[in-house]
This record gives structure tokens, C-alpha cells and sequence, in this order.
């Protein structure tokens, strides 16, 4: 299993590439950044967009993967998205993930394209269109395309740096993307954010999230195992941050799930994801090791 960390771009760029080069250094396999005009419960405070951010951690680190969890229709076109993540990709010299999500209503960005919020069904018929027109910008030269939600004439896309592309989906419809598309699935477990889950109903969501995709794969004809599967931690699974023998812990049960990539939260002073950043360290030292051997 690989462990990465999200660090939620809400501080200016010089504490903010401490905070990157502090992931690589500790020895983290990977870093990531959502992809939002404002957040939840942070949307009073400080938040800096995706793309400039990525491309300046590209500049900054050397070794570990970088991506985005994750651009939206909601917010991004997937001509611009493309052009973005190829440049990116070269910026970090191959590192670069480009994971791409449905998006919500209640995410804070989902009036910026439309006029009314859409509805799931909708959303879902956007975003099969938005990852398979994603995945031909990202490997052709020229791309055009006439569909329901997007048109695109002659789009070219030179030089060819194509980045992996990793699709957040949880139902059916969103399975059969990850299997024909994507190179890593990506789930932050429960769909429903109306209510709580104790960690042990987050677990048994994400086990049979993870079933649901080898089905989808079987159907494919495609090995599950040719995914890296991307489970984005959150209250839910419990706390990964209250110590390291906690993360080794909870890597252990979604490892045992299918789990191949663990993302922690960069701890934050207060509020959401609260904690000490001094426990990346203590993980890093002392569970690290361990976890790269589940």
C-alpha cells in the first residue's frame, strides 16, 4: 500500500510549499490538492485554486506523485482541464495524477456553470461525457467532439504528456467509467452526507465499493488489479492522525478491503481534520515502513 497526504490549499504559497516539500521529504508517496472555488465549512476563509498550486508544487518536490481530488464539471472544462493537467505533468516531470470527480451540490462551486443546481441523473450523464471527451483530449493530438454537454472543434493538445487519469465514482454507472478509462479509482467511502457513519459501516461501504469494481472490471475485461484504488480518508473511517500505530491501524482494515493507496489530511489547527502536524512524522518514522508492506 502507498500512504499520501492532502494538503488543503487555504495558506499562501511560502507556508504552503513548506508543507509539500515536507510531504516529499518525510517520504510520502504522494500529495494532493482539492479542486474547489471555496469548501464546505471553510468557505469564509482563504482558498487557492487547484491548478497554479500544482504546477508550483511540480516546481518544488522531485520524487512524489501530485494530483488534483478532484476537477469537476462543475468548475472545469475538460478542454482547459486537459491542456492544464498535460502542462502540469511536464512541469512535474511525469508525477502529475489527474483525478476527476461528478461533483455535488452542496461542494460550494455547483452554480458556477449552471444556473440551477443539476440533478444526480444529470450529473451523471455530464460526467460520462466529461471523462470519455477527457480521456480523447488526453491522448490525441487533435480532438473534436459534438455531444450533449460539450463541443469541441479541432482542440490540439502538443506536446503529448498525457498524465494518469483517476476517476472518483461510487454507483454502477460510475464503475463502468473507472473500468474502460481510468487509470485509479478514487472513493472517500459513504455518498450521503446527510448523516454520520461509525468506521465501521465506512469500512463495509468501501469494501463493497471495491467488489462493485472488480464486477465493473470482470464486465470490462479488464484485471482490477491493473488500478491503483485511491480511498481518501475522513471522520468516518476514523482518525488516521491521532498517532501513528491509529494510521497503521486503519491502513491494515483497507488494505484487507482492496484499498492500494491511503490518503491522510495534512492536520489542521482546528475544525476539520484537526490534529497535530507533528504526527505526519511520527507516521513516517514509525509507520511508513509497514504500511508500504500491506
Amino acid at each position: 500500500m502507498r500512504l499520501g497526504v492532502l494538503i488543503l490549499p487555504e495558506t499562501s504559497w511560502p507556508d504552503n510549499a513548506r508543507r509539500w516539500r515536507t510531504v516529499e521529504d518525510l517520504g510520502y508517496d504522494s500529495a494532493w490538492t482539492y479542486d474547489h472555488l471555496w469548501w464546505r465549512s471553510l468557505s469564509d476563509g482563504a482558498w487557492f485554486s487547484s491548478v497554479p498550486v500544482l504546477s508550483a508544487a511540480a516546481a518544488v518536490t522531485r520524487r512524489m506523485a501530485i494530483g488534483v481530488m478532484v476537477a469537476s464539471p462543475n468548475l472545469r472544462h475538460p478542454v482547459v482541464m486537459a491542456k492544464d493537467a498535460i502542462s502540469i505533468n511536464d512541469i512535474a516531470g511525469g508525477r502529475f495524477v489527474l483525478g476527476v470527480g461528478a461533483g455535488s451540490s452542496g461542494a460550494g462551486d455547483a452554480l458556477v456553470v449552471d444556473r440551477v443546481p443539476l440533478s444526480a441523473k444529470e450529473r451523471a450523464d455530464r460526467f460520462a461525457e466529461f471523462v470519455a471527451l477527457t480521456d480523447q483530449l488526453l491522448h490525441a493530438p487533435v480532438s473534436s467532439h459534438s455531444g450533449r454537454f460539450y463541443a469541441v472543434d479541432s482542440a490540439h493538445m502538443l506536446p503529448r504528456y498525457p498524465p494518469p487519469l483517476a476517476v472518483a465514482a461510487s454507483g454502477q454507472r460510475g464503475m463502468a467509467l473507472v473500468a474502460r478509462y481510468a487509470n485509479a479509482w478514487i472513493t472517500m467511502g459513504p455518498t450521503d452526507f446527510s448523516r454520520d457513519y461509525r468506521p465501521d459501516e465506512c469500512l463495509a461501504i468501501v469494501t463493497a465499493q471495491t467488489e462493485a469494481l472488480r464486477r465493473a472490471c470482470d464486465r470490462a475485461g479488464r484485471a482490477m488489479t491493473d488500478l491503483d484504488r485511491i480511498f481518501v480518508t475522513t471522520g468516518w473511517a476514523g482518525d488516521p492522525l491521532r498517532s501513528a500505530s491509529d494510521c497503521l491501524a486503519l491502513a491494515e482494515r483497507y488494505a484487507k478491503a482492496g484499498i492500494t493507496h491511503l490518503v491522510v489530511h495534512w492536520p489542521r489547527e482546528s475544525g476539520v481534520y484537526a490534529g497535530d502536524p507533528a504526527v505526519l512524522h511520527d507516521i513516517a518514522a514509525t509507520a511508513l515502513p509497514a504500511v508500504h508492506e500491506l
